[in-house]
């Protein structure tokens, strides 16, 4: 029996591991706002299927962002693996939200439907809510694999502290 609720279970062997949102393979896509979570629920990237963006933000293909000016002239920010330049003015991370913090694969550990299934977290992780049950999409409602250590609170993390490419404080 044991065998078989294991079996049923999602796939956690990856949580944790970093991977590109794919909407970052669009050129006007300006990124990911901090009081935002998003994720893909069929990301290729991840053996879970979820990468999981977690108050981020920008992009992670483009640490320091880029202006509108930039955008439309000499892009600073270019597109995961094709080197195709970004097409939109992109916020800068934050630094106390990088992106190996915010964004990486997870899973789906805990939700309302008793008969969907959930993932274990692995150590180092913890089963957060992230996705009220009133939303849009119902069968993505509930707890994630959140990092532990790296929950989110907005009234202390600083938007104005962003990783700054003339301080290169986010090598």
């Amino acid at each position: 029996m044991a065998l078989a609720f294991a079996l049923s279970a999602c796939d956690s062997s990856d949580v944790g591991a970093p991977c590109v949102p794919e909407d970052e393979y669009r050129d006007d896509f300006s990124g990911f706002a901090l009081e935002e979570v998003s994720f893909e629920s069929r990301s290729f990237q991840c053996e879970s299927r979820t990468c999981l963006v977690n108050h981020f933000q920008g992009r992670v293909s483009c640490r320091y962002g880029q202006s509108e000016q930039e955008a439309n002239g000499n892009a600073r920010c270019l597109l995961p693996g094709g080197g195709a330049p970004v097409r939109a003015p992109v916020a800068p991370q934050a630094l106390a939200r990088r992106a190996d913090e915010a964004v990486y694969c997870s899973c789906r550990c805990d939700g309302p439907n008793p008969n969907a299934r959930y993932c274990e977290c692995p150590s180092g992780f913890a089963c957060m809510k992230l996705v009220p049950d009133f939303t849009r999409r119902a069968e993505l409602a509930g707890s994630y694999c959140v990092r532990s250590g790296t929950e989110y609170d907005g009234s202390r993390i600083s938007t104005a502290a962003v990783c700054d490419r003339a301080l290169t404080n986010c090598e």
